[in-house]
């Protein structure tokens, strides 16, 4: 799954009011980032790098097999394979989304 398609899934899960009510951002290294306003009414998805609430550092693979429901986000985070910058409670929140 590339950037757009991983945005274009993450769109679909947000929809318009996601719960978050912050920005969450998915950085992924060199094949971009993506970025999940909460605090916009609509909630929107871009792949604009900004300033967030919470980063998560996490390989394009690791997060379409997230949004795939086919990494539990929990046992990813225990794993090593996301690392969380910022609020963490944003983090937890992202449960309820993907």
């Amino acid at each position: 799954m590339d950037m757009q398609a991983i945005t274009e899934a993450l769109r679909g899960k947000v929809g318009e009011h996601s719960g978050l009510d912050a920005v969450l951002k998915f950085d992924c290294g060199a094949d971009g980032v993506a970025v999940i306003d909460g605090k916009s009414e609509p909630n929107t998805v871009s792949n604009e790098d900004r300033e967030a609430d919470c980063t998560i550092a996490i390989s394009r693979e690791n997060l379409a097999a997230l949004l795939q429901g086919e990494l539990n986000p929990m046992n990813a985070f225990m794993m090593g394979k996301i690392k969380v910058s910022g609020d963490m409670g944003i983090a937890m929140k992202l449960q309820r989304v993907v």
